[in-house]
């Protein structure tokens, strides 16, 4: 289901060492970057050009920029970055892990890129976000960022008042029902042939919710190549303009299992993400991890929110690593840390 992002005009690698690399160029991973480039740290993203709100038409629910097309706001990112000196790169990281440490005891990383460009920095920012695990329903793929939706703080306002269907994907879908309910008096709620309890179904009856218990065949596309309904088991076709379904969110790996960052999974099958903590840190002594990596259900705003403070605290303790080595090599010491 990825897709790509216009394509751009990439930055060189640098030569040598850099503070930090940030593996990721959303909105968490461009906010991070901002922050550490505006205090003059040498600091490089490397985007892959997959985000994961690449199919919706507009980003919302972060004020000022609600609205704004995803395209727009990584253009923006990007440009504000390189305006401070950070560099931006598009590329796929094919490796990532620890490496010899400097003489005066700091750390450092290496990334491998798929192209085998390698660069290497004394810090790392994941920030790779998440991929949305739809249903194996026929049809349902295609439609989605569209007539398939799964935030109600994202699309609810644009699918407003239309004939909308719940595809089960489980227990968090009762819930999820309930919020596209406050957006339409025309809801449906397929089970998928699931257990749903004598509490939800009265809870459902009172909100107006129909239930259907079929389990559903395939979604069906219209003549106008916009969604038009779910096929049931049995033949029916319940005519739908909009599905939200609950994926099951996973943050993106590929290329980081080399820094052994640890991971978790979330309860009733809502996705598996890295484990971090406030400021982002981890159990790997000079990794982050900041955005829907860790926090599945961060939009852009919190996301965002997220990079801005990872790159800070990266910042802080980069200062006083920077501290303790001037001090050592004006005392003719090694360093302490």
């Amino acid at each position: 289901m990825a897709e790509t992002t216009t394509p751009y005009t990439s930055d060189a690698l640098p030569d040598g060492t850099v503070d930090v690399v940030v593996i990721g160029g959303g909105a968490a991973g461009l906010n991070g970057a901002l922050m550490l480039a505006r205090s003059r740290r040498s600091v490089v993203v490397i985007d892959s050009g997959t985000p994961r709100n690449a199919p919706a038409e507009a980003m919302h629910g972060f004020i000022v920029l609600d609205g704004t097309a995803p395209a727009e706001i990584l253009h923006r990112g990007r440009e504000q970055v390189r305006q401070y000196g950070g560099r931006v790169v598009l590329g796929e990281v094919a490796a990532s892990e620890p490496a010899q440490v400097s003489p005066d005891g700091d750390l450092r990383f290496t990334v491998t890129l798929s192209d085998g460009r390698r660069i290497a920095a004394r810090r790392v920012l994941v920030a790779t976000g998440l991929r949305d695990v739809l249903p194996e329903v026929p049809g349902l793929g295609q439609h989605w960022g569209h007539g398939v939706v799964h935030c109600p703080y994202c699309h609810g306002w644009e699918v407003r008042d239309e004939p909308i269907g719940i595809l089960a994907a489980g227990p968090a879908s009762v819930h999820h029902a309930l919020l596209f309910r406050q957006l339409t008096g025309d809801l449906v709620y397929f089970t998928g042939g699931a257990a749903l309890d004598e509490d939800a179904r009265a809870r459902f009856a009172a909100r107006g919710i129909r239930i259907v218990d079929t389990p559903v065949r395939e979604v069906v596309t219209g003549e106008d190549g916009t969604l038009a309904g779910v096929r049931l088991a049995d033949g029916q076709v319940v005519a739908r303009r909009v599905l939200a379904v609950a994926t099951r969110m996973r943050a993106r790996t590929e290329g980081l299992e080399g820094l052994k960052l640890p991971m978790e999974d979330l309860p009733d099958g809502m996705g598996r993400r890295f484990v971090s903590g406030t400021a982002g840190d981890t159990e790997v002594p000079g990794v982050w991890v900041a955005g829907n990596a860790t926090d599945l259900v961060a939009q852009v705003g919190a996301s965002a929110a997220a990079g801005a403070l990872a790159g800070a605290h990266i910042n802080a303790l980069l200062a006083a690593a920077d501290t303790d080595a001037a001090l050592a090599a004006a005392q003719g010491q090694a360093p302490t840390s």
